[in-house]
């Protein structure tokens, strides 16, 4: 505490704008606290004096989502990771969404954050995480770099856990596109056993629909790439509205959850569209898995764009 005043609980603030796009980024996580275009809120935050509910906006490496009972082999190791979702024995969401990242570079319009994550004895590999936030005529763009400062080869997955609302509807009149040919099935810890075709489903949102009363928590796959090899998952109002959240082809799945087991008012008011390199559980079933070498660098952007 400095003169009687109480930090951020997500530590430093590092506001950026340009052409009426404004956003925040925090220390702690490195992560995405508030993003307008406007005036217009599309991103579904937090304010500065709360500590980050349900992962918004949080960066998640390097793994997103979870792991069964954090127990994986890699090699010739056994590793066991901390439970960090303990009522599901898993271990969720990566190890840097709650330390404390640096600033690197900052302009007006853009700002860079780095961390270097230390080995640990359920991930033994060092990586350095670099994340430059921009904003512009196109909205808000996030370019990542992961580097394995390690000796030997590391395990890796890549995400980020941006909610994004409308104005003009909740979660239930909102329609919504992602375009994933197949999605994850679940057991009760929410850990895939195996993926099904979504076509002529109540989950197929490969064209625009409503989402009505659906309960999503959910990996999609097989990814209907656009003609830049990336992908975008759009959200639109009954007003014409819209947002859409595009990824580069280095994310080859879209995670989307509606909210349902969050409280108070956060309970299904936007939606959390998640760009993902692997699905759940990719370090024991090695599904989409990238293992970085020495040395090795894995870059990836993604970003947000209002509009109809």
């Amino acid at each position: 505490m400095e003169n009687g005043v109480s930090p951020s609980p997500s530590g430093a603030q590092w506001s950026i704008s340009a052409d009426g796009h404004e956003a925040v980024v925090v220390e702690v996580g490195g992560g995405l606290r508030a993003y307008r275009h406007d005036e217009v809120d599309y991103l579904d935050g937090y304010e500065a004096d709360e500590i980050c509910p349900g992962s918004a906006g949080q960066v998640l490496a390097p793994w997103p989502n979870r792991i069964r009972d954090g127990a994986y082999a890699f090699g010739d190791r056994t590793l066991q990771l901390d439970l960090t979702e303990p009522a599901r024995h898993n271990a969720i969401h990566g190890l840097v969404n709650w330390v404390s990242w640096q600033l690197v570079e900052q302009t007006l319009e853009s700002v860079t954050l780095g961390y270097d994550l230390p080995p640990s004895p359920g991930y033994p590999w060092a990586l350095r995480l670099r994340t430059r936030w921009s904003v512009g005529a196109d909205g808000l763009r996030a370019e990542h770099e992961v580097t394995n400062l390690a000796g030997e080869a590391a395990p890796f997955g890549f995400s980020v856990h941006p909610y994004l609302r409308l104005p003009k509807g909740g979660v239930d009149e909102l329609s919504l596109r992602v375009p994933g040919r197949i999605r994850m099935l679940l057991d009760g810890r929410l850990l895939p056993v195996g993926a099904t075709g979504v076509a002529g489903t109540e989950y197929d949102f490969t064209e625009p629909r409503p989402i009505g009363d659906a309960v999503l928590d959910l990996a999609f796959g097989d990814i209907v790439r656009d003609a830049d090899g990336g992908s975008r998952v759009t959200l639109a109002a009954p007003d014409g509205s819209a947002v859409h959240i595009w990824a580069g082809r280095e994310f080859g799945w879209w995670q989307v959850f509606t909210g349902d087991t969050l409280t108070g008012e956060r309970h299904r008011r936007s939606v959390a569209i998640e760009p993902m390199t692997c699905p759940a559980d990719a370090f024991r079933s090695g599904k989409d898995l990238i293992v970085l070498a020495p040395g090795e660098t894995w870059r990836g952007a993604w970003g947000i764009r209002p509009g109809a």
